[in-house]
């Protein structure tokens, strides 16, 4: 008797239905950048505090990639550069002709530095030496591209010019590292570990952008703001650096339901330190980063949270 009764619990327990989680992804970029690290503290975010959700951080292409998948439903966040993000939700620039309107934000999570990278002896000390060199670009699909391309050509550089090469950050540091290119662009928050990484074991340089350079991009491309990379953030670079910076978006689909969007911001903002913990980048994590630096309306369950958080929504940031 007593072993029907224990079957007879088993047999109910069996068929008691379990509630999936519903899983989620999100893009963020190469494993040698920041968008993985940070994707990957946002979906332990997610997995601790967000109730029925089970969130992945997924390597791309990074940013101009990471506004598709969002589009196409197979990503539901991504991480991406605020110009390239504006220009998917616009319809301009790299995404002319093919607007991606239902593009939201949740967040701006950090800015990146456009980090113009060679090695001792290469003969490159400005911007206007990189004509005639193997330059890469960054990733296809990637917002260090897009950034790239912006520099040069705001500078009278064009890609006729350069031996340009599509790499991503890993890649670009081993090919440094190899003598397989000149130099390289990185629009990443710093420090980043793939520069880290090359610095440990070669001389590395850091090209400084003119005040009429930076100016000049600033025209061409106005979301860039001058910014300083900090001297001593990477072996052997000891003197502060003027560079150009672009703030980092975490974009989702309009069509994400309110609920959700509302419980992963709450749920980023009330344990920031989780993400903190992750990379230092998340220093920039603030409510107040957000309504200054995003250039895309605000998913509405995401206005709700900051709302209760007593933020003033700025009219832009309105779907």
């Amino acid at each position: 008797m007593k072993l029907q009764k224990t079957l007879a619990a088993l047999a109910i327990l069996a068929a008691t239905p379990v509630m999936a989680q519903q899983q989620l992804s999100i893009a963020t970029g190469g494993t040698g950048g920041v968008y993985y690290p940070m994707g990957g503290g946002l979906a332990e975010v997610i997995n601790n505090h967000v109730e029925g959700y089970a969130a992945t951080a997924e390597v791309t292409g990074a940013s101009v990639e990471n506004m598709g998948l969002i589009a196409t439903g197979d990503a539901d966040l991504g991480i991406g550069l605020a110009d390239t993000v504006q220009q998917a939700q616009t319809g301009t620039g790299r995404f002319e002709g093919q607007q991606l309107e239902m593009i939201r934000g949740l967040a701006s999570l950090y800015a990146n530095m456009v980090q113009i990278v060679t090695l001792e002896g290469s003969g490159i000390s400005s911007l206007s030496d990189l004509s005639g060199k193997r330059v890469s670009i960054g990733a296809p699909g990637s917002g260090t591209e897009v950034n790239a391309e912006a520099i040069l050509t705001a500078n009278g550089i064009s890609y006729d010019d350069i031996d340009e090469q599509r790499l991503n950050f890993n890649e670009t540091a081993d090919a440094l590292a190899n003598g397989d290119i000149d130099a390289g662009f990185w629009s990443v928050g710093a420090p980043t570990s793939s520069i880290l990484n090359l610095a440990t074991t070669n001389d590395i340089v850091i090209i400084e952008l003119t005040a009429d350079e930076i100016a000049a991009s600033r025209e061409a491309t106005p979301i860039f703001a001058e910014t300083t990379l900090a001297g001593g953030t990477y072996e052997g670079v000891d003197d502060d650096i003027a560079v150009l910076g672009v703030p980092n978006v975490l974009a989702v689909s309009s069509e994400m339901s309110d609920d959700l969007a509302y419980a992963i911001t709450k749920a980023m903002f009330e344990n920031i330190d989780e993400l903190k913990a992750v990379h230092p980048a998340a220093n920039e994590t603030t409510i107040e980063f957000t309504m200054g630096a995003t250039p895309i309306p605000l998913h509405p369950g995401a206005i709700r949270y900051y709302e209760e958080a007593g933020a003033t929504i700025p009219d832009n940031l309105r779907p």
